[in-house]
């Protein structure tokens, strides 16, 4: 294997399912603490703060902080930063409290339902008729339509739920608008990652779970990826794709 400096690791299915761990992800992390490897946690979940990533990880064997967690509100953030640079930018969020905190931290933005640059979509349980009508008739007036991610679906106690690709889909549907998404697999999440982290893509290797958002980030971004086969994606399932550049039935057998 490369002697990659630089982790980004993937959590729901990596290093843990739901409120169950998946050991060999912890201990994966162990060892790149012990071996002085740099890491960044890399989620598509929004509706967590990164302390709340921290509080999350803790139960789970894994102690760490903030900076080693990064996720597609930050990332949201961070983009619309780079490419706007009105005093005062006006936002409508749908979404829980993971992406209302990051973007409200920032004293750029500001609530504004009316006429706003930006309608920002995370996932929201709460997802009203309300919300949607606000976040499709502002697009149709010319405000910019930011999905955190598109991912169809969530699995959750034995089911899968409605992801945030479905919502922003609704909210596509009404607006005739299709979103610019943040979270994997796109590349800009990925970008703003190793900018935060001051790595080159040569220097990083993408670790996770799921190909489609996952190991397609890595895809996406020329960044080398690594599939653990203890989540959503098995062997079978990639039978005749692209292959990642490494496989393991999990991250015991990675050796630093």
């Amino acid at each position: 294997m490369k002697d990659y400096r630089l982790f980004m690791i993937d959590l729901d299915g990596t290093v843990y399912r739901g409120k169950e761990t998946v050991e060999s992800g912890v201990r994966f992390v162990h060892r790149l603490i012990e071996h002085n490897k740099d890491y960044l946690f890399l989620t598509n979940n929004t509706t967590r703060t990164p302390q709340m990533v921290v509080d999350k990880l803790k139960g789970h064997g894994v102690d760490t902080d903030i900076s080693h967690v990064y996720t597609p509100s930050m990332a949201t953030v961070s983009y619309i930063l780079a490419h706007n640079h009105k005093k005062k930018i006006g936002v409508y969020i749908i979404g829980e409290i993971g992406l209302w905190t990051e973007i409200l931290k920032h004293p750029e933005f500001e609530l504004n339902e009316k006429d706003p640059d930006y309608v920002i979509v995370g996932m929201d349980k709460d997802l009203t008729y309300h919300k949607v009508r606000v976040a499709s008739n502002a697009i149709r007036n010319g405000a910019t339509f930011i999905g955190t991610n598109a991912d169809m679906n969530l699995p959750a106690e034995g089911e899968l739920i409605p992801g945030n690709g479905a919502q922003c889909a609704f909210v596509a549907a009404s607006s005739s608008v299709e979103p610019l998404y943040i979270g994997k697999p796109e590349s800009i999440i990925v970008n703003m990652a190793l900018d935060k982290m001051g790595y080159t893509k040569e220097d990083t290797l993408l670790v996770g779970d799921n190909y489609n958002t996952d190991i397609k980030a890595g895809f996406n971004s020329d960044v080398d990826q690594l599939l653990t086969l203890t989540g959503v994606t098995q062997k079978e399932d990639i039978q005749g794709k692209r292959q990642p550049t490494i496989l393991v039935n999990n991250l015991d057998e990675l050796k630093l």
